[in-house]
């Protein structure tokens, strides 16, 4: 988030998470400028301790927003954070920032069918925020398959413009049919649909990002376990690998394991994309490379430097182990992505607004 908005030319100056490992891995980047970093739970986050802001983000957590999460929604143990961002924004008062964006996963315009998202507007609505929403795939930016839905509140005291439409009039390449439908059926909420731009990226493959490990590398699988890793296969995803094994070009591919009627299975990527990075815990969720051609085939783990790469944190400095990286960067939203809002929508709605103020 850091990286993406500073790239666009807005400056950080206060940063939470209750996570020590992030917050070690935070500070093995930024160095120089730390002390801004306030670690601990957001819910007892003292409000006089932020200092006034144009924006304030919180990238909230989806366990319980997911179906791995059982769909608890926003009164599980992890997603329920939002509260504690949302009352330290209004312990702020007359100091609450002008802008507020929140980042989640596209499963929380679903979450208990629909019943989270809506309460979470409606409650930035009560702090005198209007709203808007989108939802951005990071692989129009980077080879990773990553969506996310932003939700933007301005604290604007202009009357919002009624939702009267049909779907198709808020649809569009960042507001997909389920999103223009929610907002068409939800004229209770307060919205301040801002148009957008064409999202116009520069997406690589995955083997543009890809280190050159020599075959003695540690991150090498040995051969009993690439072939277990195989057997995991199914039918057509096998037949997908025996191809690339085959090829005379080399050709690269990722794999997650997933559960499948209780049975662990491999499944195989091949176009060119990455799986979305996850959050690896007790050894689950870490993405795999498959490579392959003439004949045989090697398999590790992606990276921790591939992972930034897959994050559009290229030159992030990883002075932190191997997981605790996963971690983050499984965590953590995609630089360009953020780079795109922030000049897009944040940086001209932030100057539509202190230019009313200042008149």
């Amino acid at each position: 988030m850091r990286i993406g908005l500073e790239q666009a030319g807005w400056r950080v100056v206060w940063a939470n998470d209750i996570d020590e490992d992030k917050c070690q891995m935070y500070r093995g980047h930024f160095k120089n400028d730390t002390s801004h970093f306030e670690l601990g739970d957001v819910h007892e986050v003292d409000p006089a301790s932020i200092p006034a802001v144009a924006l304030a983000t919180a990238s909230f957590p989806c366990n319980d927003l997911s179906l791995a999460g059982a769909r608890r929604g926003l009164q599980g143990r992890h997603s329920s954070a939002f509260w504690g961002f949302l009352h330290a924004i209004d312990g702020m008062r007359s100091r609450r920032p002008p802008l507020v964006m929140l980042e989640n996963v596209p499963g929380f315009l679903t979450s208990n069918a629909g019943r989270d998202f809506k309460d979470v507007c409606i409650a930035l609505n009560g702090l005198g925020y209007s709203v808007d929403a989108f939802i951005i795939d990071a692989a129009m930016f980077v080879p990773q398959s990553r969506q996310r839905l932003f939700l933007i509140g301005s604290l604007d005291s202009s009357r919002a413009r009624a939702v009267n439409q049909t779907p198709i009039f808020y649809q569009s390449q960042c507001r997909p049919a389920a999103l223009a439908e929610f907002i068409l059926l939800h004229p209770d909420i307060r919205w301040k649909i801002r148009p957008l731009p064409q999202v116009k990226g520069k997406a690589t493959r995955l083997d543009a990002i890809l280190e050159d490990l020599p075959p003695s590398s540690e991150y090498w699988w040995s051969k009993t376990r690439a072939e277990y890793l195989l057997d995991q296969m199914s039918g057509k995803h096998r037949e997908i690998a025996d191809r690339m094994i085959s090829g005379r070009e080399i050709s690269y591919g990722t794999v997650f394991r997933r559960v499948r009627n209780g049975i662990s299975m491999a499944e195989l990527r091949t176009d060119g994309i990455a799986g979305c990075l996850r959050t690896p815990r007790g050894g689950s969720g870490r993405q795999i490379l498959f490579a392959a051609s003439n004949g045989r085939y090697d398999v590790r783990l992606l990276t921790p430097k591939e992972c930034a790469r897959l994050m559009g944190a290229d030159d992030y400095r990883i002075t932190v182990p191997m997981n605790q990286a996963l971690f983050g960067f499984g965590d953590a939203v995609c630089v360009p992505v953020i780079r795109w809002i922030a000049s897009n929508y944040l940086t001209p709605a932030w100057k539509e607004l202190y230019v009313r103020e200042a008149a």
